[in-house]
């Protein structure tokens, strides 16, 4: 049995990579995109640096704000992780909303 449970992520960043923007069969914006994280955050009492870039999607509206957008531009993305596939099971942040910073 499936229980229903929390999938949400709001992840600060800069925009590392920007894809064009596409169009699904259905006629949906979509866009790949990374999101390079760096902060300091604590792990067992010590101060740890932490530098990552996230794999992301955005479709829909989300979609074109992000064509809209720079490299380098400071943003705040909130969305759910999902395996990049059927038969790739990296994840993917997909991205239902995205603010600058």
């Amino acid at each position: 049995m499936i229980g229903l449970s929390s999938n949400r992520c709001v992840i600060d960043g800069e925009l590392h990579e920007l894809d064009d923007l596409r169009y699904t069969p259905a006629g949906v914006p979509r866009i790949s995109l990374k999101i390079r994280h760096v902060s300091t955050q604590q792990e067992a009492g010590i101060s740890r640096q932490i530098q990552c870039d996230i794999p992301a999607i955005a479709l829909g509206e989300a979609a074109q704000q992000v064509a809209r957008l720079q490299l380098s531009q400071s943003v705040r993305v909130e969305g759910f992780l999902a395996q990049r596939s059927l038969r790739i099971s990296q994840l993917v942040l997909h991205i239902d909303n995205i603010n600058l910073k």
